[in-house]
Order: C-alpha cells, then sequence, then structure tokens
C-alpha cells in the first residue's frame, strides 16, 4: 500500500483517538459502522452529529456570508466609481450684436401657384414691382411690400417677386417673413441667388448662423457680390465656434459612453466572476464537510479505498478486529473491483452486507454484486 497514504491514515486516526467528535460528522457514518461492525465501542461524543453540524454550520455560514458581504461591498463600490456626471455644455462666446427679436406677426399672404397666369397678369404683376421700387427709393416699406403682395398675387409663379417681397422684409427687421418668401423663392427657383441671400441674412439676423452660412456660401457660388462676402464676415465665425463646439461634446459624449459600455462589460465580468469564485467556494466548502476533515481531504472514505469506504465485517473477517491476514495491496490491485466499487448499486450491497452480513443472502442471487461478494470474500479469505 502506498506509504504516503499510510501515514495519512495513521494522522487520521491519531486525530480521533485525540477528538473523537470527528466521527460524528456524518459523512463518516460508515467507517464508524465499521468500526463497530469489528467490535469496538465509540465513546458518545463520536454520535453527537447535531452539535457538530451546528458548529460547523456556524462556521461555514459565518464565512460564506461575511465573503457574501465583502463582495457586494466590493461590487457596490465599483458601480459608484464607475459613475460619471452627466457632461454640461458650456456656452459658446458669439458675437450677436446684429440680431433681432423675432417678428411673430401674421404670415404674409402667399400666391396660389395652381392659379393660371395670363400675359395680361404677368404684366400687372411686373407694374405692381416697380411701384414698390418706388416706395422703397421713397423708404415707405409698408407701401412696398402692399404692391409687392399685389405682384405675388398676380403671378405667384415668379420667384423674383417673392425674393424681392423677402428683402424688403429684411429692411423691416421682420427675418421670419423674409426666411417664408425666399423660401417660396427656392422652391420656385432652387438656383434663386437672391432667394439664398435673402434666406441666409434673416437667418443670420435670428442668430441661425450654421443655416445663414451654408445658404450665403450657395448665394456667394451662385451670384458673388459685396454684401455677401461682408455678412459672411460675421456669420462664419459663429458658425465655426458652434461646430467645434458641437465637435467636442460628441467628441465628449461617445468617450463616455464609450466608458460607459466599457464599465458595464467590466461590471458584469466582475459579477460572473464572483459568482464563479463563490460557486467553487460553496462546493469546496461542501466537500471539505462531506470528507469530515480526513487528512488529505479524502472524499468520505480511507485512503485509497472506493467511494463510501472499504466494506468491512465481511465474511471471513476475524470478529472483533481487522483480518489478520488481509493483504489490502490485493484489493487495490484488482482492477476488476476497483470497477465495481464505482458501482452505486455494488457499493450499496457492499455497505448492507457490512452493516449485517446476514444480508449477504438477499444478494446472493443478483448476478452484478454476487461475483463481486464472492471475490471480496475470498480476498479476505487470502485465498487470491
Amino acid at each position: 500500500m502506498d506509504p504516503m497514504k499510510l501515514n495519512q491514515l495513521k494522522q487520521f486516526v491519531e486525530q480521533c483517538k485525540s477528538n473523537p467528535s470527528i466521527l460524528s460528522d456524518p459523512s463518516l457514518s460508515f467507517f464508524r459502522d465499521y468500526i463497530e461492525n469489528l467490535g469496538a465501542k465509540l465513546p458518545p461524543a463520536a454520535y453527537d452529529t447535531g452539535d457538530y453540524k451546528e458548529k460547523s454550520h456556524a462556521v461555514d455560514a459565518s464565512d460564506d456570508e461575511m465573503d457574501d458581504v465583502e463582495n457586494d461591498a466590493s461590487t457596490k463600490e465599483t458601480v459608484e466609481e464607475e459613475e460619471e456626471p452627466e457632461i454640461i455644455e458650456s456656452d459658446i462666446e458669439l458675437d450677436e450684436s446684429d440680431t433681432v427679436e423675432p417678428d411673430n406677426d401674421e404670415p404674409q399672404k402667399m400666391g396660389d401657384p395652381s392659379v393660371e397666369v395670363t400675359e395680361e397678369s404677368r404684366d400687372a404683376s411686373q407694374e405692381s414691382k416697380a411701384q414698390a421700387m418706388e416706395a422703397i427709393s421713397e423708404g415707405k416699406l409698408e407701401d412696398a411690400i402692399e404692391h409687392l403682395t399685389k405682384a405675388v398675387l398676380l403671378n405667384p409663379t415668379s420667384a423674383i417677386m417673392y425674393a424681392t417681397r423677402a428683402t424688403v422684409y429684411i429692411k423691416m427687421k421682420k427675418p421670419n417673413a423674409a426666411i417664408r418668401d425666399a423660401t417660396a423663392a427656392l422652391e420656385i427657383n432652387p438656383d434663386s441667388a437672391k432667394g439664398y441671400k435673402s434666406r441666409g441674412i434673416a437667418s443670420a439676423m435670428l442668430g441661425q448662423w450654421e443655416a445663414a452660412a451654408k445658404d450665403l456660401h450657395v448665394a456667394s457660388k451662385l451670384d458673388y457680390d459685396e454684401e455677401i462676402s461682408a455678412v459672411l464676415k460675421k456669420v462664419e465665425p459663429n458658425a465655426h465656434r458652434i461646430e467645434e463646439h458641437r465637435r467636442k461634446y460628441d467628441r465628449l459624449r461617445k468617450e463616455r459612453e464609450d466608458r460607459k459600455i466599457e464599465c458595464e462589460r467590466q461590471r458584469r465580468k466582475a459579477e460572473a466572476q464572483a459568482a464563479y469564485e463563490k460557486a467553487k467556494k460553496q462546493e469546496e466548502s461542501s466537500s471539505s464537510r462531506r470528507a469530515g476533515g480526513m487528512p488529505g481531504g479524502f472524499p468520505g472514505g480511507m485512503p485509497g479505498s472506493a467511494p463510501g469506504g472499504m466494506p468491512g465485517g465481511m465474511p471471513g473477517a476475524a470478529p472483533g478486529g481487522m483480518p489478520g491476514n488481509m493483504d489490502y495491496s490485493k484489493i487495490l490491485n484488482d482492477p476488476e473491483l476497483m470497477a465495481a466499487f464505482k458501482d452505486p448499486d455494488v457499493m450499496a450491497a457492499l455497505q448492507d452486507v457490512m452493516k449485517n452480513p446476514a444480508n449477504l443472502a438477499k444478494h446472493q442471487g443478483n448476478p452484478k454484486i454476487a461475483p463481486i461478494i464472492a471475490k471480496m470474500m475470498g480476498k479476505f479469505a487470502g485465498n487470491n
């Protein structure tokens, strides 16, 4: 037999001598039964399973609960560390010296594009426009709006009529009305430079810097003039600051979101690891309790034996003690017996016979168990 296992067995026996309560572990009941079948008498401490369970459970539960508390605290601390404050955008320094309050007047009259425009209507529309231009030169902007409105109603398919009225609304500091007319002009003629220019200037008046810059750049490409260039010099710096501001905070939000995703991934990984460690610790604790504290952690049996312990009290064993002529190496080196010890049915039958040799008779008719019992009897008798 392996000398190391014999030494472990010796240590276990010494522990049992010094502390018989070790044998009160329910997982060692088979060992108590075996010793009793040999005629041995055990002290009361070897049977006090309630006290053993209570102490074992108290210690294990305390350790497990402390580990759970520590793990929960660690997880909570990790979650708290992962929390980040919301990103609050800073103000943008913009030049808004030329902006105006939005106009909220009733929308101006628009022409009906489905109306058929006759030659006479076009001529009358042009005449109204001429009157409007004269009114503008005289500073009579309200009169100019009336003449241009008449021109629009007479010829609603003319982009220039809407664009011209938009310029008058700009002079009157009515950017919303100007944007409505400029947009109508662009719907009729998408290449209307005057429409883009009027809408760009009106947007700048409202502080809509990016929209203004976009329209003014298009207007400049279609029909460049000094007024467009002058307005762009005021609009572009504000538009660039807004664009840079947006890019900066889009980047910060993206980085924050990436960190949040990574933290969530790490949290889930940590939780999974903690759950694994906890399950592993519980399994080790459960295995340790099943082993009953035997030296080397033998799972429920003697060193080198099959689970459940080496069956003792078998027929052929000397009553009241270990068989004097028994060579356990013969059992340990017998492949058929070692394989049989892994069969739950065989081990149950051997345990049954071990507890009461008289039970041997009821297993004699079992073709799987009878040969193993016969072989064991032969080993104990020293015949093999």
